[in-house]
């Protein structure tokens, strides 16, 4: 029988105040699981670049929740992308083809969804990796009346290779989508390659789709104690509205040339940065509130410019690309970066197996009085994927790590008593899961997407398994 271990954090006792009436204190961190659900029990499975295809933490979103009812979005085992809905908290999954298949065996072509509240249509882009990308969009108002309409295949759109007849980029990889907050829908993506690209942004104002440019630069010259480099590409960690109003978006530098690092089997990520939108991401200004960047315009965001870097690390320590990021009620930026800490080594070797041996997730934040702070999570990757990254209502900070490890932090403590939750040994998950952010948000449960682990090609299921947070 495999272990299981769940570990509910007490809540805080309740406080006298100076009249002497009892009030509860703010809850800690906690989390209960109450069910798990299979979307799929053959979902496609091959290993590359380290991932799966139906998990990848880039996804924005492969699982999300909307007006009471969740979507989700896979490959089958015989390669057809499928998108499926059920009524929370626990209906049965309805299930749909798409029309259309994967292409490759390549782990960066997953699908991501998005929702444009102004008309009620699901939105999904895959099938891309410094490529084309296939674009499926729903009816209008499909969403909106979930528990009347029915869940159908002639529900959605064609597949194509365009946004409705919008061309971005012939090389087109990491589709995010994201909503502002007056309900309009933006489609992130990068332009060009590993190493030599640039991000950029499309929107969608609920009758056509627009594009809006690039604001990330692959030009400048960045030099390191090693070498210098002359290309590269910003990796997000995120994009994301906070309720405020203010776009943000962390993120790492990937230089194209090795030379910068210490070593070849090293990785050439270096710097975790940050940047911030208030005009719905036209405008970029770094921490300090200076412009960086105009999007479409001949000035991007450039390694060169200055204050954009929160937490300095150079290429030899094989920092992770694409991790998470989250706000809290404040509206202050949260980060989880990972990396092989300068205790093991000053210079990282083979990044994968040095990152499994001796990697370690972090928390970044902005603390109330504008500092940056940053935390260890004490609990070892044993994994060269990534961490997602939540804050419940209270602002407690939870981290799923590889595997489906859940740990957490209060907001009481500063965000500095991390402890392990949840341990994930009966999920028997690959490794990087996946979660619904939009849920959270809604009703308190953490919904994390997750694959079991299988050999070769061989289909395994792919579940969703649901954890009630603080209320």
């Amino acid at each position: 029988m495999r272990r299981r271990t769940l570990l509910a954090g007490a809540l805080a006792a309740p406080v006298l105040t100076s009249t002497g009436t009892a009030h509860a204190a703010t809850p800690g961190p906690s989390v209960t699981r109450t069910g798990t659900t299979t979307l799929d029990p053959q979902a496609l499975y091959f290993v590359s670049y380290d991932g799966l295809v139906n998990n990848n933490s880039f996804q924005k979103n492969a699982l999300l929740t909307y007006k009471g009812h969740q979507y989700a979005a896979w490959y089958t085992a015989d390669r057809n992308a499928v998108v499926a809905r059920r009524a929370l908290p626990g209906g049965p999954w309805e299930t749909v083809r798409i029309g259309h298949t994967l292409r490759y065996d390549d782990s960066h072509n997953v699908i991501s969804m998005g929702v444009s509240r102004t008309d009620g249509r699901l939105h999904l882009n895959l099938d891309s990796h410094s490529d084309g990308f296939t674009y499926v969009k729903s009816a209008a108002g499909l969403l909106d009346a979930p528990a009347t309409t029915s869940w159908t295949a002639s529900r959605f759109g064609t597949p194509g290779s365009t946004l409705d007849g919008l061309a971005l980029t012939s090389q087109f990889t990491y589709p995010q989508f994201v909503a502002t907050p007056e309900g309009r829908l933006q489609l992130s993506y990068r332009a060009g390659v590993s190493g030599n690209g640039r991000n950029a942004l499309a929107e969608y104002d609920g009758t056509k789709w627009t594009a809006l440019g690039e604001w990330s630069a692959s030009t400048g010259t960045y030099t390191s104690e090693h070498g210098s480099s002359t290309a590269r590409n910003m990796y997000l960690h995120g994009i994301d509205y906070d309720r405020r109003g203010r776009l943000h978006a962390f993120f790492t530098w990937r230089e194209q040339n090795a030379a910068v690092m210490c070593s070849p089997g090293g990785l050439t990520n270096h710097d975790t940065g940050y940047v911030y939108s208030d005009d719905r991401g036209r405008t970029w200004r770094n921490d300090a509130g200076t412009v960086v960047g105009t999007t479409g315009s001949g000035d991007l965001v450039s390694v060169t410019d200055p204050g954009l870097v929160v937490d300095p690390l150079n290429p030899d320590h094989s920092l992770m690309n694409q991790e998470s990021q989250a706000t809290d009620s404040a509206g202050r930026p949260h980060a989880v970066i990972s990396y092989v800490p300068g205790r093991f080594g000053q210079c990282t070797t083979a990044y994968a197996a040095d990152r499994v041996a001796h990697g370690r997730a972090f928390h970044l934040r902005k603390t109330a009085a504008g500092n940056w702070q940053k935390t260890e999570i004490p609990v070892p990757l044993n994994s060269s994927q990534r961490t997602r990254l939540l804050l419940d209502r209270y602002d407690n900070a939870y981290a799923v790590l590889p595997y489906g490890r859940i740990a957490a932090t209060s907001t009481a403590s500063g965000h500095t008593d991390w402890r392990l939750l949840f341990d994930g040994a009966d999920l028997n998950a690959f490794g990087e899961v996946l979660v619904d952010e939009t849920r959270l948000t809604q009703d308190g449960v953490l919904s994390v997407l997750y694959q079991e682990r299988s050999t070769g090609t061989t289909p395994s299921p792919l579940r969703v398994a649901d954890f009630r947070l603080p209320v």
